[in-house]
């Protein structure tokens, strides 16, 4: 009898585990968990400025990341105090990976400035890191209105966690 009574716990036990590890349940939590809508554009970015073609500026890491919206349609642009001190909301179009948008008010403290963003894009794959890796691109213009009709270019390669693609 005891036994039986061990060999029923066990499956029970058992049982219990394998229906409790189920994710297909009745549809209330979604699959696709984790993610946001802007999940492809998001990430550090170690990149270089430059101006009329002359660098200016070497190495820095910027951040680009999804709104509190969620809605697929606007990512923010950090420099992390970089470049310029800036970080803006940019519209996107999340299919083309690509990004602009004029008098964007920077929401540092302290700093006072606006931003129009052109040309932005994303390459998938687009760039090889310092240290020879494959990674994705970015580039983009950026005027401020401190600096009128100065145009930065903004560019380079998603970080990999790599050491010798770090900077």
């Amino acid at each position: 009898m005891k036994k039986i009574l061990k060999l029923f716990l066990l499956l029970f036990v058992f049982g219990s585990l394998v229906l409790s590890c189920d994710r297909t349940g009745d549809g209330d939590v979604s699959d696709d968990q984790g993610g946001t809508s802007t999940q492809e554009m998001a990430g550090d970015w170690f990149v270089t400025t430059s101006v009329g073609g002359t660098q200016v500026a070497d190495y820095v890491r910027i951040t680009t990341y999804n709104t509190s919206a969620n809605n697929g349609q606007e990512i923010w642009i950090d420099d992390n105090h970089n470049i310029w001190d800036f970080k803006v909301k940019t519209p996107i179009n999340y299919e083309a990976r690509t990004f602009s948008g004029s008098g964007l008010h920077s929401s540092v403290d302290g700093y006072d400035v606006d931003v129009t963003i052109t040309n932005g894009k994303i390459i998938k794959g687009g760039a090889t890191t310092t240290g020879g890796n494959k990674s994705d691109a970015i580039e983009f213009d950026a005027e401020f209105s401190d600096d009128p009709g100065t145009i930065y270019r903004i560019s380079g390669y998603k970080r990999t966690g790599f050491v010798e693609d770090e900077h």
